[in-house]
């Protein structure tokens, strides 16, 4: 009995040591494990953070920074199928506009100032056609110099004044500055004209299409006939100088009834102020 309460005294102090070395092993290990799962949350924030961005690149076009081809598709198949499922048993489905706009000009600018002058102008001309469409709106290039913009729960006219805004922009935007002399840094006049004509396209769902298919073939066909259009009246003025008639879309029969609407071509001034 003298013998057994000192066994059973150690025994204790034995044991307490030991739960103490085990929990501040478990507590170690714990904390451990606690930094390596904030320091997998950081890397997986990261790693997500580079999947974003390049997501972000993939959408959009190397030259001029706008939605690319791809983008531009995915995002009117989407739109599409969004209106279908809002479409109601009886009633007419929710309207969707594409304009197709195609700015030709470039090839003078290249032949005077080289391919890298004329993409950092079709980089600028696209940043500043971005600024004409609504936050709503999406705007990319599908190829070339020629332009995507699509309009959700827009119709034929609302298309048509997003297309003649577009072709005023074109028209009105200033080159980059090929005029400044660098020995004499003096701003020389400017011309009246860039040169640069822009040409729109008009199609409306349900009305040219039900499917991105049709519509876009719509609005290709409608961009032919502006462009058709365009040249009649540069033959019937007379006009040998580009970029002197730019067919832009105005609000008026062509944009209220028919399939696959053409715009109509203006004459553009060579100072154009906004109203």
């Amino acid at each position: 009995m003298s013998l057994l309460m000192p066994a059973l005294a150690l025994l204790s102090v034995v044991s307490a040591g030991i739960g103490g070395v085990l929990w501040a092993r478990l507590r170690r290990l714990r904390q451990a494990a606690a930094g390596e799962a904030s320091g997998l949350r950081r890397r997986l924030a990261e790693l997500q953070e580079r999947c974003d961005e390049l997501a972000r690149l993939a959408a959009r076009d190397p030259v001029t920074g706008v939605w690319n081809h791809r983008h531009l598709q995915q995002t009117l198949e989407r739109e599409v199928e969004r209106r279908a499922r809002r479409q109601k048993p009886g009633e007419r489905v929710p309207e969707l506009a594409v304009v197709l706009l195609e700015v030709d000009g470039f090839e003078a600018v290249t032949a005077e100032h080289g391919r890298d002058r004329a993409r950092a102008v079709l980089r600028d001309l696209a940043q500043r056609l971005t600024v004409e469409v609504r936050r709503s709106d999406v705007l990319g290039l599908v190829g070339g110099t020629e332009f995507l913009v699509v309009l959700p729960d827009t119709g034929a006219a609302g298309a048509a004044k997003v297309a003649e805004r577009l072709c005023w922009a074109v028209r009105r935007h200033r080159l980059l500055d090929f005029t400044v002399d660098p020995v004499d840094p003096q701003e020389r006049p400017r011309p009246t004209a860039n040169g640069l004509l822009a040409t729109a396209g008009i199609a409306v769902l349900p009305d040219d299409g039900g499917h991105p298919v049709p519509l876009l073939r719509a609005a290709d066909r409608a961009l032919a006939a502006a462009k058709q259009q365009g040249a009649v009246q540069r033959r019937g003025t007379g006009s040998g100088r580009h970029g002197s008639v730019s067919p832009c879309a105005a609000p008026g029969p062509s944009a209220q009834s028919g399939p696959a609407r053409s715009v109509a071509a203006v004459v553009v001034p060579g100072e154009v102020r906004r109203s």
